[in-house]
């Protein structure tokens, strides 16, 4: 089910619409940072960040980060991984938004929205360009809000 973002990203006119799509729903809910999910996320995620008037922050994959980094192991349908964030830049003072391309199955954006909290901080939402409804990945994210503006079913 894979979906090509290229076209959109190739055009400023439909990526600013996208960006603005993705940060208008969260522009009042207080939030203080916005991290994005490796490595789709960083595409949307600093200039939701911008949008909002917040700064990002990245969760990358292991061994990729400088100084102290948090970080969460968990499970994929096909195995493993682990994902890690710096240690420093987000804590109990923060709410924050997580930013990715896609919610397929949940498992990563789930992971994401762990390790925030293993922080300290408040997950205030989860903000994706397209949701694959089909996949059902909102199951496993039921307390958090979330919100795409393409649906594909």
């Amino acid at each position: 089910m894979f979906k090509d973002i290229s076209p959109l990203l190739n055009n400023p006119d439909a990526f600013g619409a996208a960006v603005e799509a993705m940060a208008a729903p969260f522009a009042s809910a207080g939030i203080t940072t916005v991290v994005g999910v490796e490595a789709r996320g960083f595409l949307f995620g600093p200039s939701i960040a911008q949008r909002l008037g917040v700064g990002f922050v990245p969760i990358r994959k292991p061994g990729k980060l400088p100084g102290a980094v948090v970080g969460l192991d968990y499970d994929l349908e096909y195995g493993t991984d682990r994902i890690e964030l710096p240690a420093d830049l987000i804590g109990a003072h923060d709410v924050v938004l997580a930013v990715d391309d896609v919610l397929a199955t949940g498992g990563t954006l789930e992971a994401a929205c762990s390790l925030i909290s293993q922080t300290g901080a408040v997950v205030g939402g989860i903000s994706v360009l397209v949701e694959l409804v089909a996949l059902n990945g909102r199951a496993k994210l039921p307390d958090v809000r979330i919100t795409a503006p393409i649906e594909v079913n």
